[in-house]
């Protein structure tokens, strides 16, 4: 009788409550889920994101010299494209930090604030920014003293003295966009500034950004490494090599740890 018992509780333990370990996952399922990871992080990277490296101080403090940031391609491009239809596409809000193809220098990408849209009326008097006639509050800009300031950058629009880098094309345009004092933005484009605002070769220079131009929105920083101003123009070989091996020598001493992952706003 007790073996009957003891057989009856084991049988029941088998039933009720089975030891059976799960299935190990194959080599072909394990490569099936790494390709469809990868896949998926090709697709994110070379169609909704892409990094950009900021070269030089004209976003400075809100983008330093040698952030590196994670930009949103996708919400600014044309609708017509496949994406376009399937992820949300707007244009530009006032305000908002834009990555854009160069009006003027064709294959050079700049990262400026943008600071009017289609319709708007601005001027710009001793540095202060007036946008349909209200001045703007602007905490994220820097300034220089009054004494060294662009006095065309500053006061806004106006003609350009001799000498100063305004690119000619836009000499010729800008009486065209101007009424009572004010630059108008025209239909399908944006006017873009430059956060430290007298160091920044933005739309009082180079003119208007048009919308087909736009490439996205910044989103956050994902490293910053502490880079010399102008680092961009050492294109030789030997300098690029010998500052990739300046980044793995100081890697951990000169990266702003702080900065990592900061949104860009």
């Amino acid at each position: 009788m007790a073996k009957s018992k003891q057989n009856s509780e084991n049988d029941a333990k088998a039933k009720g409550a089975p030891n059976e370990e799960p299935p190990e996952e194959t080599t072909i399922e394990f490569l099936a889920s790494l390709a469809s990871v990868l896949v998926t992080g090709l697709f994110i990277i070379t169609f909704v994101l892409q990094a950009f490296e900021i070269p030089s101080g004209s976003m400075e403090n809100t983008l330093l010299i040698g952030d590196h940031v994670f930009v949103n391609r996708e919400q600014f491009a044309p609708p017509s494209s496949f994406l376009g239809k399937l992820l949300p596409y707007r244009t530009p809000h006032n305000d908002e930090v834009a990555v854009f193809v160069s009006p003027v220098q064709p294959g050079l990408f700049l990262v400026k604030r943008i600071i009017g849209i289609p319709g708007d009326h601005l001027r710009v008097r001793d540095g202060a920014v007036y946008r349909n006639g209200k001045k703007l509050e602007e905490p994220f800009t820097l300034h220089m003293p009054p004494e060294p300031r662009l006095v065309y950058g500053n006061n806004f629009p106006s003609v350009p003295p001799e000498g100063y880098n305004v690119a000619p094309s836009w000499q010729e345009a800008l009486p065209q966009h101007i009424e009572s004092g004010e630059l108008v933005v025209p239909p399908g484009h944006f006017f873009g500034m430059g956060d430290n605002r007298d160091n920044s070769y933005d739309s009082r220079f180079f003119g208007l950004i048009p919308q087909e131009n736009l490439i996205g929105r910044p989103m956050f920083i994902y490293w910053s490494f502490e880079t010399p101003e102008g680092q961009y123009e050492h294109t030789a070989w030997t300098e690029r090599v010998g500052f990739l091996l300046h980044t793995m020598l100081h890697f951990f001493d000169m990266t702003r740890w702080s900065r990592t992952f900061k949104v860009v706003r």
